[in-house]
């Protein structure tokens, strides 16, 4: 039998409010609850660090409760266990008489034992008639029996913690060897571009990871790292698709230089007017003339020179631009060819820029094209008002150049 009331400890150890709170909690045990004495242990072993209590503190404990007879923890069997100072110790590998009783005293400010002392302060049963206790004295466990389902919380925040940390880790990892190996094949693949800025900025970041750190430290770190993954992913990407688009363009080009289709001539007094065929002779497509200088176009569309490599400064980077930009825009080389030839390629270039600045409002960039195409070839649709638009959504004072 267990004294159920709020009990004082022996000698000059004094009674605070914590043990009077953590004794009251065992008042409140439901009854017939039954937990497995081991599995408090590890849940305690796993949580340690959150509960407040050391790793030889848990020898103790474990020493203790090799001391109940029992697995299973509960009211049934009585929560007591009373052994001397001197068997505990040897249970406990041999610990110091100081050094035990240091434990034990921490143990029961963590609230993971609570002590019944005796008159006279030892540690001993009464046992009635049959055998069976009636009444002891020592050091109860029942504060692990009611703050089983706290333990196991504690436990399972810890794993998932660890979980967390080690999945961290192992994001961190892959990012760290992706990006160093896409630098090197990079530089390796000779593809423009300011790759050893990207590397010290890489090498950065990896400075910063420290050897022992929770979770907390890696998150920001990992970010970091994703963030520049994806800007290489992003240049790679278009680097790759230029290579495509290259050679695509070249195949393309040798097929029509060996193609008997019929080639539409060009007028020089308006896009799309007075078209005719020529079937007597081959002569090139006469582009569109240029009306719009490269830096209007510049100002009207700004956003196209954040897809260029090393800038756009001539006409020729902005052809080459539009058409790695056509691929993000969902464009297909046909449509783009298609208006390259109607409009030609420069004027081409313009409507990308310009379809670019308005992507969000495009529901199908290909579609769109292909019907400014269209209008081209029937003559009615110039780059003027396009641009014009354009200068006018971005602020930019322009005078008209006397273009309809």
């Amino acid at each position: 039998m267990e004294i159920s009331r709020v009990t004082t400890p022996f000698g000059r150890r004094s009674m605070s409010f914590a043990l009077m709170a953590s004794q009251m909690k065992t008042q409140d045990i439901p009854e017939g609850k039954i937990t497995d004495k081991w599995r408090i242990y590890r849940w305690l072993c796993e949580a340690k660090e959150a509960i407040g209590v050391s790793d030889r503190s848990l020898a103790v404990l474990n020493a203790l409760l090799t001391f109940y007879p029992e697995t299973e923890l509960s009211q049934k069997h009585g929560l007591v266990v009373f052994p001397s100072n001197a068997q505990l110790a040897l249970r406990a590998h041999g610990m110091a008489d100081t050094t035990l009783r240091r434990h034990l005293a921490a143990l029961v400010d963590c609230g993971l034992i609570i002590r019944r002392d005796s008159p006279n302060g030892k540690r001993y049963a009464r046992r009635g008639k049959g055998g069976s206790v009636d009444e002891a004295f020592g050091f109860s466990l029942a504060p692990l029996l009611a703050r089983t389902e706290e333990f196991e919380r504690a436990a399972e925040k810890v794993r998932a913690e660890i979980r967390g940390l080690r999945l961290a880790r192992q994001r961190i990892t892959l990012h760290r060897r992706d990006i160093q190996k896409l630098i090197e094949a990079a530089q390796r693949e000779g593809c423009s571009g300011h790759w050893d800025v990207l590397w010290k900025r890489f090498r950065s970041i990896v400075e910063t990871i420290p050897r022992r750190a929770v979770l907390a430290d890696l998150e920001p770190i990992e970010a970091q790292l994703a963030a520049l993954r994806e800007e290489l992913d992003k240049l790679l990407e278009f680097h790759v698709n230029a290579r495509e688009t290259s050679g695509n363009e070249s195949h393309n080009g040798w097929q029509q230089s060996n193609s008997d289709t019929e080639i539409i001539i060009e007028p020089e007094s308006g896009l799309g007017k007075g078209l005719k065929k020529n079937t007597d002779e081959r002569l090139p497509i006469a582009a569109p003339p240029r009306t719009y200088p490269l830096g209007m176009v510049l100002r009207a569309c700004p956003e196209i020179a954040d897809y260029a490599i090393e800038g756009i400064n001539s006409w020729r980077d902005l052809m080459t631009t539009a058409g790695h930009v056509k691929a993000y825009l969902g464009i297909s080389h046909a449509a783009y060819e298609s208006a390259a030839e109607i409009l030609g390629q420069e004027n081409a270039a313009v409507v990308i820029a310009c379809m670019l600045q308005r992507a969000q409002n495009i529901k199908s960039a290909g579609g769109y094209l292909r019907a400014l195409t269209q209008k081209a070839r029937a003559g009615e649709f110039t780059i003027g008002p396009m641009i014009m638009a354009a200068l006018k959504i971005n602020g930019t004072a322009t005078q008209r150049l006397g273009i309809d």
